[in-house]
């Protein structure tokens, strides 16, 4: 039995400091509606975890809006075009002149950064770092709790409140607690793996670039002007160790290869880890008092760069659900799943047509590499195309 002070009363209680939760408690904060935040990670750790670093530009627009992108604002660069290299040519697609809007080059762990500070050092929020063996109790009452580990003491501590946020991604408990039977869970394997760099090297070129080839995918993704991140396309449970310093480079100079292209700026790996290449649904993403945002209602392989993006859409919906729900308005609750999923189905499809036009030249299958071709060179010759294309790599406006 839990002692009365091990006991924490709040308004929602929030699992998991990533974008998703992090902008949620902001939000929840500004407006007066009290949260807990619970991290299973130190600060530290979350603040220098390697992560994606694409933000649209609505989702800076909407953070701006609550005051969290000043820094963001400051700091990061935006990015107006990006290129495909196949067949040894490039071709450029120059999509904020496409579609009126940019992608903003800001990675997760600075905005993580940027959260935390405005939360905890700004508004003096209450976050916990380094909980363990979190559980979730009472999802369909009135007053559904979280139960934790202290780290330090080794105590259980628990906090009631009046709704949990499970924002906690892929391997998190939140979603976990929904019963198999009241959810939904659709999945999709693309049938291959990206190998992810991160070299300490300066971008080679001035935005993202894309090499379809025959011998697998490649692109290069700026990430600072002495970081640059790499992908190559492997085998699905290939190692990391199977890709020395010397392979890396050569296959990404076959694979990104181009007339004109300027030479990749070599330097030293700090990350190579294997990526299996698939997506997931989860509907609906509410469970009684239990509301999921981010990685652990769906994911979506960086295909097209949409995780970061769709769990901010993710969090903001569900702050202005619960910010109405205080202000005795349901609507926005009761809407909360099937408004997050009509992007989140949009942005899967987009990463699944995108995904058969990166890894049909290498699928062995000559219909798939047959049809890939056929999309680019559509997209490349059509201005039609090209804009709606655009639209969607760049991202449409929040129906916030």
């Amino acid at each position: 039995m839990t002692s009365p002070s091990t006991v924490t009363r709040t308004a929602v209680t929030i699992i998991g400091a990533g974008p998703a939760g992090l902008t949620l408690a902001n939000v929840l904060r500004h407006a007066g509606v009290a949260c807990v935040v619970l991290e299973a990670e130190s600060r530290e750790f979350i603040e220098q975890r390697p992560r994606a670093g694409f933000i649209e530009e609505w989702a800076v627009r909407a953070l701006a809006g609550h005051g969290l992108a000043d820094r963001l604002l400051e700091r990061a660069e935006t990015q107006a075009e990006f290129e495909f290299r196949f067949d040894g040519q490039r071709h450029v697609i120059p999509t904020a002149e496409l579609s009126g809007r940019r992608h903003f080059v800001y990675p997760q762990p600075l905005l993580v950064t940027d959260l935390v500070a405005a939360y905890v050092d700004g508004a003096g929020g209450d976050a916990r770092f380094g909980v363990q063996e979190v559980r979730l109790h009472d999802l369909h009452g009135d007053r559904p709790s979280v139960s934790y580990t202290d780290p330090v003491s080794g105590a259980r501590y628990r906090v009631e409140s009046d709704f949990v946020a499970g924002c906690d991604g892929a391997r998190g408990v939140s979603r976990a607690a929904i019963p198999t039977e009241r959810a939904v869970v659709t999945r999709q394997d693309h049938g291959v793996a990206w190998l992810a760099l991160l070299a300490q090297a300066p971008p080679s070129a001035d935005g993202v670039v894309f090499g379809i080839h025959e011998r697998g995918f490649g692109a290069h993704m700026a990430r600072g002007p002495q970081v640059t991140r790499y992908y190559l396309e492997v085998p699905p449970g290939d190692s990391p160790e199977n890709w020395p310093h010397a392979r890396v480079w050569d296959e990404l100079r076959t694979r990104l290869g181009a007339a004109g292209a300027p030479p990749l700026a070599e330097g030293p790996l700090i990350e190579k880890v294997v990526l299996d290449m698939h997506n997931y649904v989860v509907e609906p993403m509410s469970y009684g008092r239990l509301h999921l945002a981010g990685d652990s209602a769906h994911l979506v392989a960086p295909i097209a760069a949409k995780g970061m993006n769709l769990a901010i859409n993710d969090a903001l919906l569900l702050a202005d659900g619960l910010i109405q729900h205080f202000h005795g308005d349901d609507l926005g609750l009761d809407s909360y799943s099937e408004a997050c999923l009509r992007r989140v189905w949009q942005y899967q499809e987009f990463s699944q047509w995108l995904s058969e036009v990166m890894h049909g030249a290498s699928s062995g299958d000559r219909f798939r590499a047959g049809t890939a071709t056929a999309r680019l060179r559509r997209l490349l010759g059509s201005e039609s195309a090209a804009k709606a294309f655009a639209g969607l790599y760049i991202g449409e406006e929040a129906d916030l």
